[in-house]
Formats: C-alpha cells, sequence, structure tokens
C-alpha cells in the first residue's frame, strides 16, 4: 500500500499552486484514506473525483481514470455495504475507469492496476458469497466469472466456478471447469463424483460410468464412489459388473438388507446360485419374514426341484419358503404361481386346485 500511495503522489502530486484541483484533492484524500483506512477520506476523494470528472476531456486523462479506479475500486470492497451512495454500484464505476486508461499507459501503471484489481476480486468474492447466501447461484456463478477475467485463476476460483455453474443449472460448464481441476491438481474424490453428476446431468450415462470407474481406480477404499458404481450396476441391470464389488459394499454397511438382497439377486442373475443362496439366507437372518428373499430362495430350491424331482431336499426347501412367502403376503402372485408350479409338479390337485382359484379371483379384481 506504502508503494501504490507513494506511486500516486509522485505520479499525481506535483504542483505547489496554493488553490489545489479537485484532482488533486481527491489525490490527497485519497492517500491520506490509504493510510488510515478512513471511510470518511474515501467519500471525500470520491467526491473530488467526481467534481473532476464532468467532461468528455475529463474522462480521457490517464490520471483521471486511473485515480477514478482506484477510489471506487477502494469503495467496492470497503463500503461493502453501500453506504457512499452512487449513481451506480461502485464496481461498475471502476471498471468503466480502468477500460478507459489508454493501453500505452497501462505499462507504467502496473502497481496501480493491480491495487485496483485486487480490489475488485475481493468486492466481486464479497457480492457472489451474499448471493450464495440467497440460493441466487446463477449470479454468483457470474461473479465469480467476473474474478476470473480480472485474472484470479487459483484453485478456490476454479472450485467455485464449477460447483456454482453446476447448481445453475450450466452442466456443460460444470463439466469443463470440473476437467480443469482434475487436469491441473491432485483432485480428491468428490470432484470426480461431481463431475460425473454433471455428466449424468446431461444424460451421458458412458461419461458418467467412465468418470466414477477412473475414481475408483484412484481411490479404491471411497465408499460414496463405491456406492454410486453399485447403484449404477443395479439400475442398468450389470449384473457381471456389480457380483465383483457387492461385498465391498455390505462391508461398509453389514445390516443393510437391501445390499443382501441385490448381492442375491446379482449372483443369481449371472448363475452363481450358491453365492444367491448365501446372500438371500443373510437376508433372512436379518428380517426373518422378508417377502422377497422368502419368495427368491423358495423359487431357486422350486427350480432345482423342477430339474430333479428325486431331489428331496429341494422339494422341502421349495415348499417351505413358498409357503413363507405366501404366508407374509397372501395375495401376492408371484408367490401364488410358484405354489402352483410346485403343487402341479408334486401331483397335489387339491391345493393345486385351491391356489389355481385365488389366483384367477385376483386377476378377475
Amino acid at each position: 500500500m506504502k508503494a501504490i500511495l507513494a506511486s500516486i503522489l509522485s505520479i499525481f502530486i506535483g504542483s505547489t499552486v496554493v488553490a489545489q484541483s479537485n484532482f488533486k484533492e481527491g489525490s490527497n484524500s485519497f492517500a491520506k484514506y490509504t493510510k488510515t483506512g478512513d471511510v470518511k477520506e474515501l467519500e471525500n476523494a470520491k467526491k473530488f473525483i467526481d467534481a473532476a470528472y464532468k467532461t468528455r476531456r475529463d474522462s480521457s486523462l490517464t490520471k483521471n481514470n486511473v485515480l477514478r479506479a482506484m477510489i471506487y475500486s477502494s469503495m467496492a470492497y470497503a463500503d461493502s455495504l453501500r453506504k457512499i451512495k452512487t449513481d451506480k454500484d461502485p464496481i461498475i464505476i471502476a471498471e468503466d475507469a480502468l477500460k478507459r486508461i489508454r493501453p500505452r499507459d497501462r505499462k507504467n501503471l502496473t502497481n496501480e492496476i493491480t491495487y485496483v484489481k485486487q480490489n475488485l476480486i475481493a468486492a466481486y468474492i464479497y457480492k457472489a458469497n451474499k448471493e450464495i447466501e440467497k440460493e441466487e447461484f446463477e449470479k454468483a456463478y457470474n461473479s465469480f466469472l467476473e474474478v476470473e477475467k480480472l485474472g484470479s485463476q487459483s484453485v478456490d476460483v476454479l472450485r467455485n466456478l464449477a460447483y456454482l455453474s453446476a447448481q445453475a443449472g450450466k452442466y456443460k460448464e460444470a463439466i469443463s471447469y470440473y476437467q480443469k481441476l482434475i487436469q491441473s491438481t491432485e483432485a480428491e474424490p468428490e470432484v470426480y463424483i461431481a463431475l460425473a453428476q454433471a455428466y449424468k446431468a446431461i444424460d451421458n450415462s458412458q461419461e458418467y460410468l467412465s468418470t466414477l470407474q477412473r475414481a475408483r481406480q484412484l481411490f479404491p477404499k471411497h465408499k460414496n464412489i463405491l456406492f454410486l458404481l453399485v447403484d449404477f450396476y443395479a439400475q442398468n441391470k450389470t449384473y457381471q459388473a456389480l457380483t465383483p464389488i457387492i461385498a465391498e459394499a455390505i462391508a461398509y454397511e453389514p445390516d443393510n438388507i437391501e445390499l443382501y438382497y441385490l448381492a442375491g439377486f446379482a449372483h443369481e442373475n449371472v448363475g452363481n446360485i450358491a453365492e444367491a443362496k448365501n446372500y438371500y439366507s443373510k437376508v433372512l437372518n436379518l428380517e426373518e419374514d422378508n417377502y422377497d428373499a422368502n419368495l427368491a430362495l423358495g423359487l431357486i430350491y422350486l427350480n432345482e426341484y423342477l430339474k430333479d424331482k428325486n431331489n428331496l431336499e429341494a422339494q422341502y426347501m421349495a415348499q417351505d419358503y413358498l409357503l413363507k412367502a405366501n404366508g407374509i403376503k397372501p395375495y401376492a402372485t408371484n408367490a401364488l404361481k410358484g405354489l402352483a408350479l410346485f403343487y402341479e409338479a408334486t401331483g397335489d390337485q387339491e391345493q393345486l386346485d385351491r391356489v389355481n382359484l385365488l389366483l384367477n379371483q385376483l386377476s378377475n379384481n
């Protein structure tokens, strides 16, 4: 700050004339503000530079624009509650003054321009944080875009742009920012998850899966990544991919009945019947009256019995589990159809007629 102050004084305060100009008064007030931090001095500086900025010639002078940009950018940050009254937001006025500085003059004003930009960056970040508090995500995203335009390329800015663009529904932009984060940093698991969710939002299932698979390779012990893959494979009935990882998911949640059932169902669909029986049985260990697991085991043993009528164990187990399922949900057609097949195979006509009668009644309702 002292270096900038010295620069201001050396460039703009050269006259010993008693009757000082508005520009010089503004320079003096701003110099006092930079020393004391007194916002009243900043307000005085604003009044003087406004008075020195009336004509087209005034607004074309580099010294006027530099001082105006410095004063208004300071107001944009220091006067966050906007107690100093202005026609426009100080951010806009400071940016306009900054744009008016001639390119040939900029090389000699590096410190001053850096000062202005730093103030504007801080003002935009403050503005964005307030917008986030109000859940005005698109406005906050646009504020951080201005931070980026002002030359701030920090990882934090990139993270905010990625997060806010996703929150604002700008998923293609979010994908681009998350990819930049991954390419430029050692991104944490949450970045990969957020990138995957952005792909999901635009219905790009292949990139969603590829992103999760890449994250799984990098973070093999991360629970959320694992469970997202489990969910994806289950929804897409990709049981061959699900069976190698389902046990690991269960290890995280050993009392999760749905996971045990899913494991049984996945193994059954890929032909691992012994494993399927094992997982369905674990469901019943946790919840004896679980309809789905009783039905699943009943149908597995029924299928074994239908293949081999001499398999008395399969016959007994099929009957036992199917009756349990039927007892839990007496009017569930799947259990009744399983019992119908069982009674037909065993030749129990009386029970078969009873079950078929009930099925007919249910189909007519």
